[in-house]
This record gives C-alpha cells, sequence and structure tokens, in this order.
C-alpha cells in the first residue's frame, strides 16, 4: 500500500524528501479528521483538495489523488502518531497552518463532533502547537452559523 502511495507521490515530490514524507503525513492527517465522526462528508473531501492546493502548493486533480491514496493508508494506520512522527521538521509556522488545515476540514459540514475536536487536540500536542495557537486557529474558521 504505502508503495503505491509513493509511486502517486512520485510525480510531483521526490521520494526519500523531507518533503515527500512530509506532504503525505499532512494529507493523512487531514483525513483522519475527515472520517473522526464517522460522517464522511463531500464538503470535508473538497475541504481537504483545497486545503492541500494552499499548503503544499499541487494542483486540484493531483490533490484529489492524494486524497484518494491517503484514505487508505489511514484505513490501514494504527494510530495518529504513524504521521505526526514524520512532522518533527516542520517549523512552527506550518505547524499551525496543519492545525487551522485541520479546523477547516472539520467545520466544512457545517458542524464540528467532538471526536474531531478531540483528534485536532491529541495532533497539536504531539506536534508541540501552543495550546493558545490551537484555540486562535480555531476561532480563525469557525464559521458564523455554528
Amino acid at each position: 500500500m504505502i508503495t503505491k502511495i509513493k509511486q502517486l507521490l512520485n510525480s510531483f515530490i521526490v521520494e526519500e524528501s523531507p518533503e515527500y514524507d512530509n506532504t503525505l503525513a499532512i494529507v493523512c492527517l487531514l483525513c483522519e479528521v475527515c472520517i473522526a465522526d464517522e460522517n464522511h462528508a463531500a464538503e470535508e473531501e473538497l475541504a481537504i483538495i483545497h486545503t492541500l492546493q494552499k499548503l503544499v502548493h499541487i494542483d486540484q486533480a493531483k490533490a484529489a489523488e492524494l486524497l484518494k491514496a491517503a484514505m487508505q493508508e489511514v484505513k490501514t494506520s494504527n494510530s495518529v502518531f504513524d504521521f505526526t512522527s514524520k512532522l518533527t521538521d516542520l517549523d512552527y509556522e506550518m505547524r499551525i497552518a496543519l492545525i487551522k488545515a485541520m479546523w477547516e476540514v472539520a467545520y466544512a459540514d457545517g458542524e464540528l463532533d467532538l471526536m474531531e475536536e478531540a483528534l485536532i487536540r491529541k495532533v497539536a500536542a504531539l506536534i508541540y502547537v501552543n495550546h493558545s495557537d490551537f484555540i486562535r486557529t480555531k476561532l480563525a474558521v469557525i464559521p458564523e452559523n455554528v
């Protein structure tokens, strides 16, 4: 399974590079948010694709392919630590951007599930994002109708 994902990513990221590991981990964490509430909404998938375009600077088609492959990887992983452990070299601003992106995916369907919030809180702690930044990113993306 990981070989197929690596082959897919090879088309736009050089294998064995830190960017490769970071991109795969980021996509998988966004997918984890999408499935955390067991309500896999199309709006959440669209939010992931849009977020990937912003975070890792890829086009929509490649983002959609990566989303599909990452969903399969998430199904076989044991925990989010499989992905957060690959993000140790991210600078702090990128870690904050990831947490913000996770909030965007969580709110994409119009409601925040407790499991989604718990997951984002756990990831923030594992990648050493300060609690104040965790809250700030949440407040920045809360839709007005929530």
